[in-house]
């Protein structure tokens, strides 16, 4: 069956950096979209950075363009999270979500990806 485990989250300063991964298995990785989203509490789950499996072409939301960054190793079945400049805003659990590509999607809404990791928690503080 398909996995993806997160790690690398944790508890950072305002202005730091952390790097997330995710590990998928079960799938064919080079196929897949892969996402990360955010959900910070009381709040709805949140489009954070997509790529593309096939020419590896990214996608991010506005409140983190220039500050993260997402990037994949196909050889390793892993994608990351490059977070630079973390503000406290930034908080909340993150997860990654795969799905395999297919035209017409935009791969920002949660219900356009069939599979989940577990998330890994992202404290930023003040």
């Amino acid at each position: 069956q398909v996995q993806l485990v997160e790690s690398g989250g944790g508890l950072v300063q305002a202005g730091g950096s952390l790097r997330l991964s995710c590990a998928a298995s079960g799938l064919t990785f080079r196929r897949n979209v892969m996402g990360w989203f955010r959900q910070a509490p009381g709040k709805e789950r949140e489009f954070v950075a997509n790529i593309r499996g096939i020419g590896g072409s990214t996608y991010y939301a506005d409140s983190v363009k220039g500050r993260f960054t997402i990037s994949r190793d196909n050889a390793k079945n892993t994608v990351y999270l490059q977070m630079n400049s973390l503000k406290p805003e930034d908080t909340a659990v993150y997860s990654c979500a795969a799905d395999v590509f297919r035209y017409g999607n935009d791969y920002v809404s949660p219900y356009e990806f069939d599979y989940w990791g577990q998330g890994t928690q992202v404290s930023v503080s003040s």
